[in-house]
Protein backbone atom coordinates (compact mmCIF):
# COMPACT_ATOMS: atom_id res chain seq x y z
CA UNK A 1 0.00 0.00 0.00
CA UNK A 2 1.06 3.59 -0.44
CA UNK A 3 2.28 5.50 2.63
CA UNK A 4 -0.50 7.07 4.69
CA UNK A 5 1.49 10.12 5.85
CA UNK A 6 0.38 12.45 3.01
CA UNK A 7 -3.27 11.56 3.58
CA UNK A 8 -2.98 12.09 7.32
CA UNK A 9 -1.21 15.42 6.78
CA UNK A 10 -3.99 16.69 4.51
CA UNK A 11 -6.68 15.46 6.91
CA UNK A 12 -5.07 17.07 9.97
CA UNK A 13 -4.44 20.29 8.02
CA UNK A 14 -8.10 20.54 6.98
CA UNK A 15 -9.30 19.65 10.48
CA UNK A 16 -7.11 22.33 12.09
CA UNK A 17 -8.15 25.01 9.56
CA UNK A 18 -11.86 24.03 9.78
CA UNK A 19 -11.67 24.62 13.54
CA UNK A 20 -10.28 28.15 13.01
CA UNK A 21 -6.85 27.22 14.34
CA UNK A 22 -3.37 27.85 12.91
CA UNK A 23 -1.68 24.77 11.41
CA UNK A 24 2.00 24.50 12.32
CA UNK A 25 4.28 22.01 10.61
CA UNK A 26 7.48 20.73 12.25
CA UNK A 27 9.99 19.85 9.53
CA UNK A 28 13.34 18.06 9.53
CA UNK A 29 15.30 20.79 7.74
CA UNK A 30 18.21 18.40 7.05
CA UNK A 31 16.11 15.86 5.13
CA UNK A 32 17.27 15.57 1.47
CA UNK A 33 15.65 18.00 -1.00
CA UNK A 34 14.09 20.11 1.78
CA UNK A 35 14.17 23.82 0.92
CA UNK A 36 13.44 26.09 3.88
CA UNK A 37 15.11 29.34 5.02
CA UNK A 38 18.17 28.10 6.90
CA UNK A 39 18.46 31.20 9.11
CA UNK A 40 15.28 30.07 10.91
CA UNK A 41 16.37 26.45 11.45
CA UNK A 42 17.03 25.45 15.06
CA UNK A 43 18.47 22.06 16.05
CA UNK A 44 17.94 20.79 12.50
CA UNK A 45 14.21 21.61 12.57
CA UNK A 46 11.94 24.43 11.52
CA UNK A 47 8.35 25.18 12.49
CA UNK A 48 6.26 26.53 9.61
CA UNK A 49 2.98 28.44 9.91
CA UNK A 50 0.82 27.05 7.09
CA UNK A 51 -2.31 29.10 7.77
CA UNK A 52 -4.07 29.97 4.51
CA UNK A 53 -3.47 33.66 5.29
CA UNK A 54 0.29 33.05 5.78
CA UNK A 55 1.08 31.14 2.58
CA UNK A 56 0.24 31.30 -1.11
CA UNK A 57 -0.01 28.67 -3.84
CA UNK A 58 0.06 25.80 -1.36
CA UNK A 59 0.02 22.29 -2.76
CA UNK A 60 0.00 19.22 -0.52
CA UNK A 61 0.85 16.32 -2.77
CA UNK A 62 1.72 12.74 -1.92
CA UNK A 63 5.46 13.42 -2.17
CA UNK A 64 5.96 17.16 -1.56
CA UNK A 65 4.36 20.12 0.18
CA UNK A 66 5.13 23.37 -1.59
CA UNK A 67 4.04 26.95 -1.11
CA UNK A 68 5.28 30.50 -1.03
CA UNK A 69 5.73 32.19 2.34
CA UNK A 70 7.35 35.29 3.77
CA UNK A 71 10.21 35.14 6.27
CA UNK A 72 11.42 38.42 7.72
CA UNK A 73 9.48 40.22 4.99
CA UNK A 74 11.18 38.30 2.18
CA UNK A 75 9.34 35.77 -0.03
CA UNK A 76 10.58 32.18 -0.01
CA UNK A 77 9.46 29.16 -2.06
CA UNK A 78 9.15 26.28 0.42
CA UNK A 79 9.71 22.72 -0.79
CA UNK A 80 9.11 20.10 1.92
CA UNK A 81 9.17 16.38 1.15
CA UNK A 82 6.28 14.73 2.98
CA UNK A 83 8.75 12.36 4.64
CA UNK A 84 10.53 15.37 6.20
CA UNK A 85 7.40 16.32 8.17
CA UNK A 86 7.81 15.38 11.82
CA UNK A 87 4.52 16.76 13.17
CA UNK A 88 1.47 18.88 12.43
CA UNK A 89 -0.43 20.65 15.20
CA UNK A 90 -2.70 23.58 16.00
CA UNK A 91 -0.84 26.54 17.47
CA UNK A 92 -3.72 27.42 19.77
CA UNK A 93 -4.13 24.12 21.62
CA UNK A 94 -1.43 21.70 20.41
CA UNK A 95 -3.95 19.29 18.88
CA UNK A 96 -2.40 17.29 16.05
CA UNK A 97 -0.07 14.39 15.51
CA UNK A 98 3.60 13.41 15.50
CA UNK A 99 4.97 11.16 12.78
CA UNK A 100 7.50 8.42 13.45
CA UNK A 101 10.20 7.30 11.07
CA UNK A 102 8.67 4.51 9.00
CA UNK A 103 10.72 1.71 7.48
CA UNK A 104 10.29 3.18 4.00
CA UNK A 105 11.32 6.62 5.31
CA UNK A 106 14.88 5.51 6.04
CA UNK A 107 16.90 7.45 3.50
CA UNK A 108 20.16 5.63 4.14
CA UNK A 109 20.92 2.84 1.71
CA UNK A 110 21.41 -0.65 3.04
CA UNK A 111 22.79 -3.42 0.87
CA UNK A 112 20.25 -6.27 0.93
CA UNK A 113 23.03 -8.77 0.17
CA UNK A 114 24.83 -7.95 3.43
CA UNK A 115 23.80 -10.18 6.31
CA UNK A 116 21.77 -8.57 9.05
CA UNK A 117 23.20 -8.63 12.57
CA UNK A 118 20.86 -11.44 13.60
CA UNK A 119 22.07 -13.62 10.73
CA UNK A 120 25.61 -13.53 12.17
CA UNK A 121 24.56 -14.76 15.60
CA UNK A 122 25.13 -18.43 16.45
CA UNK A 123 22.08 -20.63 16.30
CA UNK A 124 20.42 -21.28 19.63
CA UNK A 125 20.55 -24.78 20.88
CA UNK A 126 17.24 -26.57 21.18
CA UNK A 127 15.71 -26.21 24.61
CA UNK A 128 16.04 -29.06 27.03
CA UNK A 129 12.97 -30.62 28.55
CA UNK A 130 11.93 -28.88 31.73
CA UNK A 131 12.51 -30.76 34.95
CA UNK A 132 9.23 -29.35 36.28
CA UNK A 133 5.97 -31.23 35.98
CA UNK A 134 2.33 -30.49 36.70
CA UNK A 135 0.99 -32.09 39.87
CA UNK A 136 -2.76 -32.42 40.31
Amino acid sequence: MTPNRPYLLRAFYEWIVDNDCTPYLVVDAEYPETRVPQQFVQNGQIVLNLAPSAVAQMQMGNEVISCSARFGGHPFALHVPVRAVLAIYAKENGAGTVFTLDEDDDFTHEDPTEPTPTENLPKKESKKQSHLRVIK
